[in-house]
């Protein structure tokens, strides 16, 4: 079969048959937690890690769905194993996991009671978009400063990493108003930066990686590996309260996350980052993750990004 695989509720169908029904509250309320893992080398990378967040995220937004951790990883076996191949050799997979928090009972009525406890759990993998970042990780990403706040810890933990993620397309929506090619970086209301949609944010003084607080972001798996790689090579870490005025002090900016690992700021709003290209430490970081995964991680994103693109 030519056509990529899923897992859908214990099945493993045809990626075009995996569709969640419009009862699902996962689309009535985006009441869904989820991961994504990438590969390299068509190996999932940190999958024990991200098994991990998913069962906390579950339960930090009390979802009456079960997960099978066993079921998923020989899924993810199944998907990968047949999905690799219809790629190219030389690009990788992201993989989704997504579990919803039931049905909606208002649908369903009384009779459905039960039914509205089962919740949506699904696995399929992308090939990964290497065009979307790849200029970005040579020259630098833009970042913008927006109005929209972070959701309040006391509605969403921020440690879940979920779906409901509105809030972010009006971030990004405004940031792109002011700025065509930027992304948002939320502020809490006292002016403490939190993340971007697609990632953790730090900045680079001297050789100190500087990043927000734990309690205002998601834990991110691409930060814990961030986080190893720079005591290997002797930086600095150090979690701290950071507002948009320290970016005027940095030597560097960057983010991290599971799809392109490390992208380079070298914008924020008018202001020129640093000397306005990628940085040494960004260098030395993304140097040692492709060591660490044995893929050069920006020739492949900009090599996968022609031969994807023409």
């Amino acid at each position: 079969m030519t056509e990529p695989i899923a897992f859908l509720n214990g099945q493993i169908v045809p990626f075009s048959q995996a569709a969640v029904p419009v009862t699902d509250l996962a689309v009535v309320a985006g009441a869904s937690v989820t991961e994504m893992i990438r590969t390299f080398g068509h190996v999932p990378f940190r999958l024990s890690d991200h098994l991990d967040r998913l069962a906390a995220s579950v339960e930090l937004c009390g979802f009456p769905t079960q997960i099978d951790r066993g079921q998923i990883e020989d899924a993810i076996s199944q998907i990968v194993g047949h999905n690799a191949p219809l790629i190219p050799k030389t690009h990788d997979l992201g993989i989704i996991i997504f579990v919803s928090a039931g049905q909606n009972l208002t649908y369903l009525g009384a009779a459905g009671r039960e039914a509205a406890s089962q919740g949506t759990v699904c696995v399929h993998s992308f090939a990964l978009p290497f065009e979307l970042w790849a200029e970005k990780q040579s020259t630098g990403q833009h970042l913008a400063s927006v109005e929209v706040l972070p959701l309040p810890n006391e509605s969403v933990p921020p440690q879940a990493k979920h779906r409901n993620r509105l809030h972010w397309f009006r971030a990004d929506k405004e940031a792109r108003s002011r700025f065509p090619t930027a992304s948002s970086l939320l502020a809490t209301a006292d002016g403490h930066i939190t993340e971007t949609a697609a990632g953790n944010f730090y900045l680079i003084k001297d050789r100190t990686i500087f990043t927000p607080q734990r309690q205002l972001v998601l834990g991110g798996i691409s930060q814990r590996v961030l986080r190893e790689l720079a005591s290997k090579l002797g930086l600095t870490w150090q979690e701290s309260a950071i507002t948009f005025d320290d970016l005027a002090e940095a030597n560097e900016a960057m983010t991290s996350s599971t799809t392109c690992c490390l992208l380079p700021v070298t914008r924020f709003n008018d202001q020129i980052i640093g000397s306005g290209q990628p940085g040494p430490v960004f260098q030395e970081l993304v140097t040692a993750w492709s060591d660490l995964v044995g893929v050069d991680i920006v020739r492949q994103a900009a090599d996968a990004a022609q031969e994807r693109c023409g």
